[in-house]
């Protein structure tokens, strides 16, 4: 068994060990809590490790870079019960939504989050501001997630049955939503006007995250720049597009420090920011060739 982490550490990879000795690699430390596996460590960024008869070898076959670890993993893609980059993702995202409470308040009798992803960020907000945290759309699991999907139309299908509102938590109420990104717009534009039908007084929008700009060439399919609602438009036309009386992001700058209060920084930001960590054009070129040229390094680990 080899398994293999890119030499920047964008997606997650940790290593545990079951009673029996048996070593097993999970994405997301959630995966050994239902296999009985106790984790061990993360896989290094640029570290392959082989498990064979004779035991565990590490090796460092890649040039070393800065670490970039995907931010959009502790937003959006984790499971809140796992761990990644040595943090718990449950306290990040509530720290998100913290930080997104004290920048970015509005008079409201409730909040409410677009399940699931922004279940505890909404939680985070709520505590911050003190406004009562009620479960106000109501997510059917049999749907999966809507921006990834390659065709518009089922897209727009999966939004309908996706979600429903219980209408005797945001009738008559000032309701803010809290989500924790927005691609294209279609789908949240779908939920605040289901809200709106079901008889909000007021519909405030908050994101636990900054408006996102730039496509992902790391492994995650963001739709293409032209696209993303956020790279076309102002947050005013966005705003009037999804029909909402305010909306807001979170700043670059406080999630940096919403997610650095539990990690010391090194992560990768590109999708809100169009920095990229590594020149994708030039570096995936030169992938085949990385192996033959570097000197690999061998660690023994018993």
């Amino acid at each position: 068994m080899i398994a293999v982490r890119d030499p920047n550490g964008f997606r997650p990879l940790v290593m545990g060990r079951r009673e029996d000795g048996s070593i097993v690699f999970a994405s997301e430390t959630c995966a050994f809590d239902i296999t009985d596996t106790k984790y061990e460590r993360d896989v290094e960024p640029g570290e392959m490790i082989v498990v064979d008869k004779n035991g565990m070898n590490s090796y460092y076959p890649l040039p070393k870079a800065s670490p970039s670890l995907c931010i959009l993993e502790y937003i959006y893609f984790a499971r809140p019960d796992s761990s990644i980059f040595g943090e718990s993702v449950y306290k990040v995202r509530k720290n998100l939504g913290r930080f997104l409470a004290r920048e970015l308040p509005v008079p409201a009798d409730v909040v409410i989050p677009v399940p699931d992803s922004a279940n505890i960020a909404a939680l985070g907000y709520a505590e911050e501001s003190g406004i009562s945290y009620q479960s106000g759309l109501i997510r059917s699991h049999y749907i999966g997630r809507t921006f990834i999907e390659p065709d518009q139309k089922i897209r727009d299908f999966g939004a309908k049955i996706k979600y429903n509102v219980v209408r005797n938590v945001v009738e008559g109420k000032r309701v803010i939503v809290v989500d924790d990104s927005i691609m294209r717009g279609t789908t949240s534009r779908k939920i605040i006007k289901m809200i709106r039908n079901a008889g909000a007084k007021e519909i405030h929008l908050r994101v636990s995250a900054p408006p996102t700009i730039s496509p992902c060439y790391y492994g995650i399919d963001i739709p293409t720049h032209n696209e993303l609602i956020a790279a076309t438009h102002t947050i005013e036309e966005i705003r009037k597009y999804l029909r909402v009386d305010s909306i807001a992001y979170l700043s670059v700058e406080s999630m940096n420090r919403a997610v650095m209060d539990h990690k010391g920084g090194g992560f990768c930001n590109a999708c809100f920011t169009a920095q990229y960590p590594v020149e994708f054009q030039s570096e995936l070129g030169n992938q085949k060739s990385l192996f033959k040229e570097y000197q690999v390094e061998e660690r023994v680990v018993y």
